[in-house]
């Protein structure tokens, strides 16, 4: 499944390239950063709910969203799903509670 992620990142970076009147995500380029973190912040409430109601199908809808937004603002900031993933597997093996007693703050 991985390779979906691989295709849409390509897709959104195709995206940065267009005017804002033909994309949806290319209109969220063009309003910049604010607008990219309210939308996470609304489907992430949105995903909340949808848990809250124990919707399962909605969950998978509204996280599908969620992460999708999450890759715009990955694409926005030259980021890539591989820069997640890797981060993902760097904590694989370590303990949550090491890997936040390790953390800056």
């Amino acid at each position: 499944m991985n390779h979906i992620l691989q295709e849409l990142a390509s897709v959104l970076e195709q995206r940065k390239q267009e005017l804002a009147d033909t994309s949806y995500v290319a209109s969220l380029y063009a309003k910049g950063l604010n607008t990219i973190l309210k939308k996470i912040g609304e489907e992430a409430t949105e995903t909340v709910i949808a848990a809250k109601d124990g919707d399962k199908a909605q969950i998978v809808y509204e996280m599908a969203d969620l992460w999708f937004h999450c890759m715009v603002l990955l694409a926005e900031q030259n980021l890539s799903p591989d820069d997640v993933l890797l981060e993902l597997q760097r904590r694989f093996n370590l303990s949550g509670l090491t890997e936040k007693a390790g953390r800056v703050k």
